[in-house]
């Protein structure tokens, strides 16, 4: 959550899978009273093997939890037991929203939508209300799935500034900025003592597009993003050219780590928590990544700093992690129950503790670090990709993501990267219509 996961190349990806993976073998028996969940965590392994056996004691049912890892290979492994009807009885599916789709309608998914609305909405009432949107398919939803719950967060994230209080101090500044202007002119006192400004992993283009998408939602509003992915506004707009012109500013006013257009965010990371730098844009899964590093950095988190006080500033954020029940599965009341259970406030509170992650029950947050905490206070700010009702296409998201790097280097204006993005723009709607009249 926090980060996009396309791990599987599309619905063309999925029927390559299955064609070789006729020969994947029958599912093994077990035990009326046991349940099987794949997953991909390997930070949470720990917690969940501690957390199968305390379930074992409470109700006699035994939870196996396999850990398959890396993500990618997890998904591969998923998509084979799909098409031989061996998926475990809980799964989660790291993929964009049409392939989730396409295990709906498989029937791979379980419609939990009655088990959330029993008992007065008590369950779907205790999750975070963003964490569960990324779970839901809308009605009239383009991928034609029956409205409803198909999956269950166990955790959520968003993507915000952290600070380092003891660098700020240092240039003098007693609290964050609260605006712009005012991180820009931070910036100036923490360049004079020597201090960094910002780092972030640009590196990965999906987090400068991140980053701009923040302060596009600031600067225009949400319906005219939307527009603009619509077709109705063109890239070329001078809200468009204030967004890019962001980029020059930071980089301008020396606010930016030299190299930030080529540095993956673990080594972002690294330089912030080993205070290279006063600030950085990181999702909050830098928690546990800043603590194996740092145990004694003192830092906050905060929302970016907005241009346009009139709009809210949107982040990027949801469900962190999310499983799925196998609507196949014959112990499918037990994984339910089980799943009730895990994202109980007491479950919840436990693995936050142990992984340092955002719980996704909303009453296990008295129960977690002041860091945490502060993640948490901006959730009702998130938005994200999988929930817009449009979205952009990659081309043009690629063209305008690259576009951001060479303002940062210098090679072209904000106003040559608009015009770039609006010529790929059109070429893409052009392509659609003529699609759409064949």
């Amino acid at each position: 959550m926090g980060k996009r996961f396309l791990l599987v190349g599309g619905v063309f990806s999925f029927c390559l899978l299955a064609l070789v993976c006729t020969r994947c073998g029958k599912k093994a028996e077990k035990p009326a009273n046991a349940i099987m969940v794949w997953h991909w965590m390997t930070d949470r392994n720990d917690a969940f093997v501690k957390l199968a056996e305390k379930y074992e004691k409470e109700t006699g049912v035994k939870v196996n939890f396999e850990l398959y890892a890396p993500s990618d290979a997890y998904s591969q492994k998923i998509i084979a037991a799909a098409q031989a009807k061996v998926l475990p009885d809980i799964y989660g599916i790291l993929d964009k929203k049409e392939i989730i789709a396409s295990f709906i309608q498989s029937g791979f998914v379980a419609d939990l939508t009655e088990e959330f609305k029993a008992n007065n909405s008590a369950w779907e009432k205790s999750l975070f209300p963003k964490a569960l949107s990324v779970n839901k398919f809308e009605t009239d939803n383009i991928y034609h799935v029956k409205p409803g719950i198909y999956g269950v967060p166990i955790d959520v994230t968003n993507i915000q500034m952290l600070y380092n209080r003891k660098l700020l101090k240092k240039a003098g500044i007693d609290q964050p900025p609260v605006n712009f202007k005012e991180f820009l002119t931070a910036v100036q006192a923490l360049k004079a003592q020597g201090i960094t400004g910002l780092v972030s992993g640009w590196g990965e283009l999906w987090m400068a597009d991140c980053f701009a998408s923040n302060y596009a939602f600031n600067i225009m509003g949400e319906s005219r993003v939307m527009a603009t992915f619509k077709g109705d506004v063109p890239y070329t707009d001078p809200d468009w050219i204030k967004v890019l012109s962001i980029f020059k500013d930071l980089q301008n006013k020396g606010a930016l780590a030299e190299g930030i257009v080529t540095k993956a965010n673990k080594f972002a990371e690294q330089d912030f928590a080993l205070e290279r730098a006063a600030f950085a844009f990181n999702g909050s899964w830098c928690v546990n990544v800043y603590h194996d590093m740092n145990p004694d950095l003192e830092y906050g988190a905060m929302l970016p700093p907005p241009i346009n006080g009139a709009l809210p500033m949107k982040i990027w954020g949801g469900a962190g992690s999310s499983f799925v029940v196998n609507n196949l599965s014959a112990q499918k009341a037990l994984a339910i129950n089980f799943l009730k259970w895990l994202t109980a406030k007491e479950q919840q509170a436990f693995l936050s503790t142990e992984t340092r992650n955002l719980p996704a029950n909303q009453e296990a947050l008295t129960q977690i670090p002041e860091i945490l905490s502060q993640f948490a206070s901006s959730m009702n700010n998130t938005t994200h990709p999988t929930i817009w009702p449009y979205n952009e296409d990659a081309l043009v998201i690629e063209a305008f993501d690259k576009g951001i790097q060479s303002i940062i280097i210098g090679e072209k204006t904000p106003e040559q990267v608009a015009q770039d993005v609006q010529t790929v723009k059109d070429r893409q709607m052009a392509k659609k219509r003529s699609k759409n009249k064949s």
